[in-house]
């Protein structure tokens, strides 16, 4: 029996019109409602998806505990009337075809959040990859505490090189039942789903086994005396975080054992050496401060710092002028802790408020209609694992996988009630 915790379930997929069930994760376009609102009209009259999630664009603008009531009514309504098929005992291997043309290949299944601890300095099997944010928690907890199904659009990444655990199962998938296949909405590309069998799912529960042994773990990244890393959460971290707390809370009322599904998350796991996977940076776009006084003062705390990292460089966009901004003595890695801290400790005292953009065009956008846009550098993705490893979670939003359109889609449900 496998001892990593990655295993089958049950899985529910929509019957029909998968092109309108199917919208992408909530926390993407979060500064273009326009988005979501072409979403609703595209939607609307089907089944889909986008009734039963938040999109975070709307955080601040609609009744939260009605729109919460309305996502667990429609759920209710959803089950009712039979909207879905059922696979027990499955995982799904997973091609996405991206608006590039690259396929990103991945396995859905359920991760056990026993092994899961998003805190930094974590030594578990599944550790989160970026700072998590407290703050951002409860919103995402109330709305799954009382919910009936787990949509899910974390994506969690294996360090595999040899690419022997998931790319294998792209020689045997015409011998598999198709699930799905079909175009997504808004520009997402093509989606194809396949039902994995029994072997299958030992194989991939095998391969991570290996990455989880000590000698396999300690000669590859030659660290020795350091808790093993298998599963790096990308994508998705805060939904995976708000599904830690609503089990553990459930765990401490008594409400659940080893087979409840409160246990588990679906999660699709991808490999980090995926060609396809590309690291992008997360722009920031700073609303609702004097843009002299800030970038000032962001010019001078970048003159101040005393560390010992190498140089960074990173962009400002504001009031029609673009400026390259170099820390010589940097404390911080990467300049998106650098501009991190300094963002956090200029609202904290002046005020203001940020966003964190996918894509350059829309960060200028932003900034063309008042925001101060902050361009940043990606980082390379085989830093990834060694870095989490040694110094634990890096700045939030450091990094981004592919561009938002190119971002998990809901599609796979369960039942988590």
């Amino acid at each position: 029996m496998s001892g990593v915790p990655f295993c089958p379930g049950e899985i529910l997929i929509p019957k029909e019109h998968l092109e309108k069930w199917s919208v992408v994760a909530c926390d993407q376009f979060t500064s273009q409602p326009d988005y979501w609102k072409a979403v609703e009209q595209d939607v609307e009259g089907y089944p889909s998806s986008y009734n039963l999630i938040f999109p975070e664009a709307y955080l601040d603008t609609v009744d939260f505990d009605e729109k919460v009531k309305s996502i667990n009514n429609t759920m209710k309504q959803y089950l009712r009337e039979g909207v879905f098929q059922a696979y027990r005992n499955s995982m799904v291997y997973v091609e996405r075809t991206l608006k590039s043309g690259k396929i990103r290949r991945g396995v859905l299944g359920l991760l056990d959040l026993e092994e899961y601890d998003y805190k930094k300095g974590s030594r578990s099997l599944v550790r989160a990859t970026e700072a998590t944010v407290e703050d951002r928690l409860p919103p995402r907890v109330r709305i799954r505490e009382n919910a009936f199904l787990e949509l899910p659009h974390v994506l969690v990444l294996i360090d595999d090189p040899e690419k022997k655990i998931i790319e294998q199962f792209e020689d045997v998938k015409a011998d598999r039942e198709k699930l799905y296949d079909f175009d997504l909405n808004m520009d997402g590309g093509h989606i194809t789903g396949y039902r994995m069998k029994g072997p299958d799912y030992m194989k991939v529960m095998h391969g991570c086994d290996e990455l989880a042994k000590m000698e396999n773990f300690s000669a590859k990244y030659n660290l020795f005396g350091r808790a093993p890393l298998v599963f790096a959460v990308g994508d998705g971290n805060h939904s995976l975080a708000a599904a830690k707390a609503c089990y553990e809370e459930k765990k401490r009322l008594g409400m659940v054992d080893r087979m409840s599904p409160a246990r588990y998350a679906l999660v699709e796991v991808c490999n980090l050496h995926e060609d396809s996977l590309e690291f992008e940076a997360i722009h920031r776009a700073v609303f609702d401060v004097d843009h002299k006084k800030f970038l000032s003062a962001l010019q001078s705390f970048c003159e101040a710092q005393e560390g010992r990292q190498e140089a960074q460089t990173f962009t400002v966009l504001a009031d029609g002028k673009e400026e390259t901004i170099t820390v010589e003595h940097p404390k911080h890695t990467l300049a998106v802790g650098t501009v991190q801290d300094f963002i956090d400790q200029y609202i904290a005292v002046n005020g203001g408020r940020v966003d964190y953009i996918h894509g350059q065009d829309v960060t200028r956008d932003l900034a063309a209609k008042g925001a101060v846009g902050i361009l940043l550098p990606p980082m390379a993705k085989d830093q990834l694992f060694p870095t989490v490893i040694q110094e634990g979670a890096l700045p939030r939003k450091t990094f981004s996988m592919g561009e938002a359109s190119d971002k998990r889609y809901y599609l796979e449900c369960r039942k988590i009630r």
